[in-house]
């Protein structure tokens, strides 16, 4: 398999082939109500206890459509840079299942809400634009619960009529890697739009991934398979490894490809076929006759954007331009929302630098060693800020730092207090530290005597001795300096 730069082929003697994704993503919309009814969408909820007469679908409900979750259909076309349909129109998707009470989905086909967008990814070789295909609203089905009775299945209408994004991506994705990226981008932009949470743990963001391949420089798409319900990166990534190379396994032996809807097994690491896959005139797609066409105007649209909140991409540039930020440095940080409101907030009042420097290593670090998101650090960022300005005053060193560090990660407490409880501030009192530097080089004389005679490497060695005989409490530059003078 090559991985040269961005580009990810499968290798099978002297044939290369190029896989083709693109990803179908189901985003739970950030709303307290559902799409059709006023039931609760909090997650976690008893079983069948956020169920209306209309999620049951019993006869004679009619669904009344929810503007606060149009609102947030919008504002997630805008950030996405996506066209706005003044006019949508809702469609009955007929199939049968259990958790389907109605006997159809209500979502959008030809007329969806938001029309083509992109999506830019920041990839180690450069930028990547993806295309977006579609964005529209859909309700949710129930959850079939298989695992409680060895013969009989159990179902959870909670989740009916929840509200729905898809947002179908162009099949512009070429590699795990790139699909890694996109999720996470897309996520990113919904959180800070507020227009999704993306936990996937609860359900609120998956995906369903098509794939085909193609020999390297062909044209031609191949045929595809979709993979359903993927809720998880990590899973997306190892289903396309394996989906990618069970095809290009099959047409090396002579045999076609069916198009089909397969599951991935995430205990085998492997795909297996679902059924055969449905084309848009199996659903019988029809406009619903309970639900006006939805036109929005463009004042609406206006005001919405009015509301919209700097993202990702907007974020990362000025942190570049403002605040001379690495590339790099700048990506991580507006990663996700909290994550860029957490260093604003830090770089107030301290050195944006240091600041850059302890939240990228020293935070993010003590952060995944103990399973937290940024929203849950015992640090909050007026004592990180605290701590990096005794950083710079030079009242600490960066190595008692990381012991103060230690100390702020057991409860948010107050750097400067640790510091003055643990008697760790540093010693910066020039006639004190030549003190202990005359004591240090009385000593060592022999090795004082091999430093004058030539052997600089040795001047290491004095600073280490200071710095054990002040406790590392000494300030490292007026060692240095001082060290300078007396050897």
């Amino acid at each position: 398999m090559s991985k040269d730069k961005s580009e990810y082929l499968i290798n099978r003697k002297d044939n290369q082939y190029e896989v083709v994704i693109g990803l179908e993503v189901h985003a739970q919309v950030t709303s307290e109500s559902k799409l059709f009814s006023t039931s609760s969408t909090k997650f976690g909820a008893e079983p069948n206890t956020q169920v209306s007469l209309v999620d049951a679908a019993l006869p004679g409900m009619l669904p009344v459509i929810n503007e606060y979750c149009v609102k947030q259909a919008i504002k997630t076309g805008i950030g996405l840079k996506a066209k706005i349909n003044k006019r949508s129109v809702f469609d009955r998707k007929n199939y049968f299942y259990a958790d389907l009470p109605q006997g159809y989905q209500i979502s959008q086909f030809k007329d969806p809400i938001v029309g083509e967008g992109k999506v830019i990814l920041d990839m180690p070789d450069g930028q990547k634009e993806v295309g977006i295909e579609r964005l529209h609203l859909e309700q949710d089905a129930g959850k079939s619960i298989h695992d409680l009775d060895p013969k009989n299945t159990f179902v959870d209408l909670n989740r009916s009529g929840v509200a729905l994004m898809e947002i179908v991506s162009k099949p512009d994705l070429r590699s795990p890697d790139e699909v890694n990226a996109y999720v996470k981008k897309l996520r990113s932009i919904m959180r800070y739009l507020g227009t999704c949470d993306g936990n996937m743990q609860e359900g609120s963001l998956r995906a369903d991934v098509n794939v085909s391949v193609r020999k390297k420089g062909s044209k031609e798409f191949g045929t595809r398979c979709e993979i359903k319900n993927v809720n998880s990166i990590k899973f997306m990534q190892m289903a396309i490894e394996y989906e990618a190379n069970r095809q290009v396994d099959l047409i090396e032996d002579g045999q076609s490809i069916d198009q089909e809807t397969r599951l991935f097994d995430t205990k085998k690491n492997e795909t297996r076929s679902m059924r055969s896959k449905e084309d848009a005139h199996d659903y019988r797609y029809f406009p619903d006759p309970d639900l006006l066409p939805l036109e929005v105007s463009d004042d609406f649209i206006e005001k919405l954007k009015l509301e919209i909140p700097e993202l990702p991409d907007e974020k990362k540039k000025r942190f570049i331009e403002k605040f001379k930020l690495s590339p790099y440095e700048a990506t991580i940080l507006v990663s996700d929302y909290e994550t860029s409101n957490y260093f604003e907030n830090v770089i107030k009042k301290s050195d944006v630098k240091l600041a850059t420097n302890w939240i990228i290593g020293e935070l993010f670090a003590a952060l995944n060693q103990n399973n937290l998101e940024i929203t849950e650090s015992p640090i909050s960022a007026g004592n990180l800020s605290k701590l990096i300005n005794l950083i710079k005053d030079g009242t600490i060193s960066g190595k008692i730092a990381k012991t103060v560090f230690e100390h702020m990660m057991e409860g948010d407490k107050d750097p400067k207090k640790i510091v003055e409880e643990k008697g760790l501030k540093q010693e910066s009192d020039p006639k004190a530290l030549e003190a202990l530097i005359d004591k240090v080089i009385d000593d060592n004389r022999e090795k004082a005597t091999e430093y004058k005679s030539g052997k600089v490497k040795l001047f290491g060695f004095f600073v280490g001795q200071v710095m054990k005989v002040s406790a590392g409490k000494a300030n490292p530059q007026l060692v240095n300096e001082i060290l300078k003078k007396k050897l």
